[in-house]
Order: structure tokens, then C-alpha cells, then sequence
């Protein structure tokens, strides 16, 4: 997994995302001298090298009309959790689903799932229909929910090519 200064260039042109254009790659290339099927291909190689995890787009929820969102946090059974977390993760109004170490005493929870809804209302009838598929595999739920916007915002490479906070 190694990087060169052709990569080290795209990873810094990209890192504010791409640009709205019918062909992003071909804007990059430009900023960086390359022609596109290069940015391309260098960015399949990224990935498959695990160096770039995935490119997705980074929504605003409110702007979206999703004015509730939930962090629903679950204390499952350890021995069905990852087949309950594949089930949840499945549903189209969970964004984000994954498994965790509890911390007892205090925090007993080890799967989370991102819920977004128009309001709180649809939110927690949601919520419901994550505990009906949970069912007796789930012992304790809680909810917590947003109540601002964080800043989105994926690694930065600094100068020197050290990740940075961003």
C-alpha cells in the first residue's frame, strides 16, 4: 500500500470532494496534469490496494427534509449479532450500521444504527421496526439524537503527506 507523488496529487485534489462536472475525473486530471483514464486508473489501483476505502457524497440531512436523526444504539446477543447488524444495515432508512465493543458497566450497547426521519415520530416507528427484527435477541435500546450538524469531512493529507485532521 504505497503512494506515489502521481497519487499523492490526486489524493489532494480530491480531498475536498469532486468536482460537479459530467466527467469529475477529467477536471482532475486537469488541475494535476494527467488525462483522465490515468486519474482513473490510478484511483482503481487506490482502492484495490485498500488506500481509498470508497468515494461517496457526504449529504446534508436537513437539507434532505430528514430533520430527526437518531444514533439507536442495541445491546444484542454477542452469537447473533453480526447476522442481526447484516439484516439492519440492510434497511433503506439505516445509513449507518455497525458493531462495537460494549464498555461496562456503563455502556452496554454493541450494534448502532443511524436512523434518519422527517420528524421524531417516524424516527422512533422506525426504531420499532428495528426492535421487531431484533426481537429477544435484543436486551436494552436507547436513542440518541442529533441536535446539530458536524463538519463532513473525510481524511486530509498535510504538506509533508501525514494524515491531519480536516
Amino acid at each position: 500500500m504505497t503512494i506515489d507523488a502521481k497519487d499523492r496529487r490526486i489524493l489532494t485534489a480530491t480531498q475536498a470532494g469532486l468536482p460537479l462536472a459530467p466527467r469529475p475525473f477529467a477536471v482532475v486530471g486537469e488541475w494535476i496534469g494527467m488525462d483522465e483514464a490515468e486519474v482513473i486508473a490510478r484511483i482503481e489501483r487506490m482502492m484495490g490496494d485498500g488506500v481509498i476505502r470508497r468515494i461517496g457524497a457526504a449529504t446534508n440531512h436537513y437539507a434532505l427534509g430528514m430533520l430527526a436523526n437518531g444514533m439507536s444504539v442495541w445491546d444484542v446477543e454477542d452469537a447473533r449479532a453480526e447476522d442481526l447488524g447484516e439484516q439492519i444495515g440492510a434497511l433503506d432508512f439505516v445509513t449507518h450500521c455497525y458493531l462495537r465493543p460494549r464498555a461496562l458497566p456503563d455502556w452496554p450497547y454493541n450494534l448502532f444504527a443511524m436512523i434518519h426521519g422527517p420528524d421524531r415520530v417516524a424516527v422512533e416507528t422506525r426504531r420499532a421496526e428495528i426492535a421487531a427484527i431484533l426481537g429477544a435477541a435484543c436486551r436494552e435500546n436507547d436513542i440518541l439524537y442529533s441536535t446539530r450538524i458536524l463538519k463532513k469531512t473525510g481524511m486530509r493529507l498535510a504538506k509533508e503527506g501525514r494524515p491531519c485532521s480536516g
